[in-house]
């Protein structure tokens, strides 16, 4: 109820609970160039068809490789869920490496990796701003069952489910892995000089189960608090934030991924940053987080179930309809 702050940068996640909330306030479509975004990234900023927020910075997760191994033994960055578990197998062992990894600990980083798994297989966790429970479905138990599997089959090391962002851009860029899971960022470090993979690195789009997969959509938006003293100009320097200059800065100075599309074709920014194109693609296949006005709560019972089922404390088909059991209550309240 206070207006201390005026603009508030909420995760991406945040913008339906904080609606719902009351926290934030609609903001008018028209005062931003949202034409300019990269078509999705508008999406996680709209709650019951309104514009809550502005996008900031978007992120799109991606599947890094040691290029160095995959070009000696001859084999492709995996398109798909097969090719990625036949070479975790096989030649990361080969070459003393783990085979996968992602942020697989109980936290926000699993919600994301799951839903990740279930979106790529064709399903989906909920619909109608949270009102409904779509999980229980064919793709949801392929797409935990996929994770489950390598934890069973070894070639997601048991030392991954402790992981989050930070642990497992380590282990990849230690040398440990042979393929992660990460948000950009994690290429930036694993590339830069002192890295012990520095100039070994690829980059493609997630997989799926039978091509490409699909990405959760991350970052931050930008809001108005709903009890701001000055909306007005919280509205302008919104939208100086996200204005083609500051984006430029976001990504050259914070090595973030802007909003503005045309960043990701200029030339001198994808020399400087060549995992641009992977990285556009991957956001304009990705899809956000489970829309909820109790997204905390869904995101909680995300992390219990699937880490169950990952630890072989439930098989992929009883987790998936505990999770939809669970999340109907959740959204029941």
């Amino acid at each position: 109820g206070r207006g201390r702050f005026d603009v508030l940068n909420i995760d991406v996640s945040w913008t339906s609970e904080f609606a719902a909330g009351g926290w934030i306030r609609p903001l008018p479509r028209d005062r931003f160039p949202l034409d300019t975004f990269l078509p999705g990234v508008v999406d996680t900023a709209t709650y019951d068809g309104l514009l809550y927020a502005v996008p900031y910075v978007t992120n799109a997760g991606l599947l890094l490789y040691r290029a160095d191994v995959l070009d000696a033994e001859g084999v492709a960055p995996p398109r798909t869920w097969a090719e990625l578990e036949r070479a975790a197998k096989t030649l990361a062992p080969a070459h003393g490496l783990d085979g996968y990894a992602g942020q697989f600990l109980p936290y926000e980083g699993l919600t994301v990796n799951a839903a990740e798994a279930v979106y790529s297989a064709g399903g989906t966790i909920l619909g109608d701003e949270g009102e409904r429970v779509t999980v229980d479905s064919r793709a949801a138990r392929e797409g935990i069952g996929f994770l489950a599997r390598g934890v069973r089959d070894g070639w997601i090391p048991q030392e991954a489910l402790t992981y989050k962002e930070e642990e497992s851009k380590q282990a990849f860029q230690d040398g440990g892995l042979l393929f992660l899971r990460n948000w950009p960022y994690a290429y930036v470090a694993a590339s830069a000089e002192g890295s012990a993979v520095a100039g070994k690195v690829g980059a493609v789009p997630l997989p799926g189960p039978d091509g490409p997969g699909t990405s959760v959509l991350g970052g931050s938006n930008l809001a108005v608090a709903a009890h701001a003293r000055h909306p007005d100009s919280a509205a302008r320097l919104i939208a100086y934030l996200t204005s083609e200059p500051v984006q430029r800065q976001v990504l050259t100075r914070g090595a973030l991924p802007p909003v503005r599309a045309a960043l990701y074709d200029d030339p001198g920014l994808v020399r400087r940053f060549p995992y641009l194109p992977t990285l556009r693609e991957s956001v304009l296949a990705a899809a956000p987080r489970p829309k909820s006005p109790r997204y905390d709560q869904v995101s909680l019972v995300v992390q219990a179930v699937v880490r169950d089922a990952m630890t072989g404390r439930q098989t992929p088909e009883s987790a998936v309809r505990r999770l939809a059991r669970e999340l109907a209550a959740v959204s029941a309240r």
